[in-house]
C-alpha cells in the first residue's frame, strides 16, 4: 500500500511537469521567448526560478551530509550565508544593473555578454567553451545525488533513476523554454518549503527533540587528529572555522558567476521583480539552504564514520541523509522527500541544460560554424542541444569520478572563479580591460584544475580561492593594460544605458518595458 501511494505521487508529480511544458509551449514564438522568457517573468517566479535552481540534491544530499559531518550544527552558517550573499546581495548588486546591461547589449547568455561588453568574439568563444565543459560535473553530481534517494524509496536501480530523469526534464525544457522551468520551479518550490519543515522536524523528534539532539550532539567525540574539545560538533563554529569559511565562500558568492544563475536576472520583467524577488529568494534560501544543513548536522547521531565507511576506507558521506531519513521518516514521508529532492534536481537541471544549450547555439555554433542562422534555425539547434547536454552528463553521471560534494566544487570553483570578478566589474567599472578579463578565465579555471592534481587542495578551497583570486586580478591587470581611446568611447556609450531617463535613472529602478 505504502508503495502505491508513493508511486501515484510520483505519476502525479510528472505528469504536472509535462503539462506545465506543453502549456508554456504555447507561448514560445522565438529565441527570445525560449532563452529568457521573453524578458517578463514576474515576482515570484523569477524568485522560484532563482532558488530552486540554487538548491539541489547536491545540496541536500551531498553538501548537508558532508559538511554536516564536518562542522556538526555550525554547518548552518553555510545555509545562512547562501541566503544572505548568495540570494540577498546578489539580487541587490546584480540584479538592476544585469537586468539592465543586459537588455542594452541585447545579451541572451553570459558568454555573450562578454563578447559584447568586452568587444570580443575570442572571449565569447572562450567564455562558452568553459560554461559547456563545466557545467556537466555539476549535472552528474545533481543525478547522483537523486539517485541515492530513489534507492531508499523505491529500490530503483541508479541507471534508471538518471535517465528517467533526463527524459522528463529534457522533455519540458525542449517544449517550453525557460517558461516552461519558470512554471515549474514556482511548483517545486513551493513542494520543496514544505517538505523540507516535515523533514526536519521528523528527525528532531527521532532523537527526541531540538534539545536532547543538541545535548546528543555535544556528547561525540572530535574525530582523530581534532583538537580535544568537547562539545565541538555542537559549537557556534565548529571544529574548523577557516574550512567551514571556504565552503561559505564557495557556496555562496560562487552564485554571482554561474551563468545558470545570473541568467535568471536577464528575464526579469520591472522593478517590482527586483524587490520582491530579493525578499522572496531570501526567505527561501534561509528555510531550504539554512534547513538542509542545519538538518545535516545533527548526521552523527545516525552512524559512526565505520558505518559510512566504504571497502576501499573511504568516508561515503553521501550516505548519511539518506540514513537519517530511513531512520526518521515514515515510507510515506520518505516518498514526499523523494517528490521534494525531485523537484529541487529538476529545476537545477532545466536550468543548467537551458544554459548550456543556449550558449553553445547562440554563442559558439550560430555564426562560427553555421551562418545566417534564423530564429527557426537557433531552436531547433537548441532543443537538439538541450538532447545531446543531457546525454553527456548521463553518461558522465553513471560513472560519477568522485563525491558529490567534490564534483559540484569543480564546477562552481572554476565557472565563479573565471566569470564572477569580469561580470561584477563590467556592470559597475568602465575600466576593466580584455586581458584583465583573460586573466580572470585562466586564473578560474587553473586554480581549479590544479586542484585535481594537488592532493593538499581540495576543490572546495580551489573554488573559493579561484573566485579570490579573480576579485584581485582583475582590477590588477585593468589598471595595468588599460582601455584604448577607442575602447573608452565604446564603454562610456554601453554605460549610458544607466542613466536612460525614466521616472528616475536606470540605475536605481527598472521601467516595465
Amino acid at each position: 500500500m505504502d508503495m502505491a501511494v508513493k508511486i501515484i505521487i510520483l505519476v502525479v508529480f510528472f505528469a504536472v511537469m509535462i503539462l506545465v511544458g506543453v502549456r508554456a509551449k504555447k507561448k514560445v514564438t522565438g529565441v527570445n521567448d525560449f532563452v529568457l522568457g521573453g524578458r517578463k517573468i514576474g515576482p515570484w517566479m523569477a524568485a522560484f526560478s532563482f532558488g530552486t535552481s540554487y538548491f539541489s540534491a547536491v545540496i541536500f544530499v551531498g553538501y548537508a551530509g558532508q559538511f554536516g559531518w564536518k562542522f556538526g550544527v555550525a554547518s548552518t552558517w553555510i545555509g545562512i550565508g547562501n541566503a544572505l550573499i548568495g540570494s540577498m546581495l546578489a539580487w541587490v548588486i546584480l540584479g538592476r544593473r544585469t537586468r539592465v546591461m543586459t537588455n542594452h547589449l541585447s545579451s541572451s547568455t553570459m558568454p555573450d555578454f562578454f563578447g559584447k561588453r568586452y568587444d570580443s568574439k575570442a572571449l565569447k568563444i572562450a567564455a562558452s567553451a568553459i560554461a559547456f565543459v563545466f557545467l556537466i560535473p555539476y549535472t552528474a553530481s545533481v543525478y547522483n545525488g537523486l539517485s541515492k534517494l530513489f534507492a531508499l524509496a523505491f529500490d530503483i536501480p541508479y541507471a534508471a533513476v538518471v535517465i528517467g530523469m533526463a527524459v522528463l526534464t529534457g522533455v519540458y525544457v525542449i517544449l517550453g523554454g525557460y517558461m516552461a522551468s519558470s512554471m515549474n520551479d514556482f511548483i517545486q518550490g513551493m513542494i520543496m518549503l514544505v517538505g523540507i519543515i516535515a523533514v526536519i522536524a521528523s528527525v528532531l523528534l527521532n532523537q527526541g527533540g531540538f534539545n536532547d539532539a543538541l545535548v546528543k550532539l555535544s556528547n561525540v567525540a572530535p574525530d582523530a587528529g581534532m583538537a580535544n574539545q568537547p562539545g565541538v560538533f555542537a559549537s557556534f563554529f565548529g571544529p574548523d572555522p577557516s574550512g567551514l569559511l571556504s565552503v561559505v565562500i564557495l557556496t555562496s558568492l560562487g552564485t554571482w558567476g554561474l551563468p545558470q544563475m545570473v541568467q535568471k536576472f536577464y528575464a526579469i520583467k520591472d522593478e517590482k521583480a527586483i524587490k520582491t524577488g530579493t525578499i522572496v529568494s531570501t526567505f527561501f534560501a534561509i528555510v531550504i539552504g539554512g534547513g538542509s544543513y542545519f538538518m545535516g548536522g545533527f548526521g552523527r547521531l545516525f552512524g559512526t564514520a565505520e558505518d559510512f565507511t566504504n571497502a576501499a576506507g573511504k568516508m561515503e558521506y553521501d550516505g548519511i541523509i539518506p540514513q537519517m531519513l530511513s531512520d526518521s521518516l515514515t515510507p510515506i514521508l520518505i516518498g514526499v522527500v523523494v517528490v521534494l529532492v525531485l523537484s529541487a534536481s529538476m529545476s537545477t537541471l532545466s536550468a543548467l541544460v537551458l544554459t548550456s544549450s543556449s550558449t553553445l547555439t547562440l554563442d559558439l555554433i550560430k555564426d562560427n560554424f553555421i551562418k545566417n542562422m534564423d530564429q527557426k534555425k537557433q531552436m531547433l539547434v537548441m532543443r537538439l542541444m538541450i538532447v545531446f547536454f543531457v546525454a553527456i552528463s548521463v553518461i558522465i553521471a553513471l560513472d560519477p569520478p568522485t563525491a558529490i560534494a567534490q564534483l559540484m566544487g569543480i564546477s562552481w570553483g572554476a565557472l565563479a572563479g573565471a566569470f564572477l570578478a569580469p561580470f561584477l566589474y563590467g556592470l559597475y567599472w568602465k575600466k576593466v580591460t580584455k586581458p584583465a578579463v583573460w586573466a580572470s578565465f585562466l586564473t578560474g579555471v587553473g586554480i581549479t584544475v590544479a586542484s585535481l592534481f594537488i592532493e593538499s587542495l581540495s576543490p572546495i578551497v580551489a573554488g573559493a580561492l579561484a573566485m579570490i583570486a579573480g576579485l584581485i586580478v582583475v582590477p590588477i591587470v585593468s589598471l595595468v593594460t588599460k582601455n584604448s581611446q577607442k575602447d573608452k568611447n565604446r564603454v562610456e556609450n554601453i554605460f549610458e544605458c544607466y542613466n536612460v531617463n525614466i521616472t528616475v535613472k536606470k540605475s536605481k529602478q527598472l521601467s516595465s518595458d
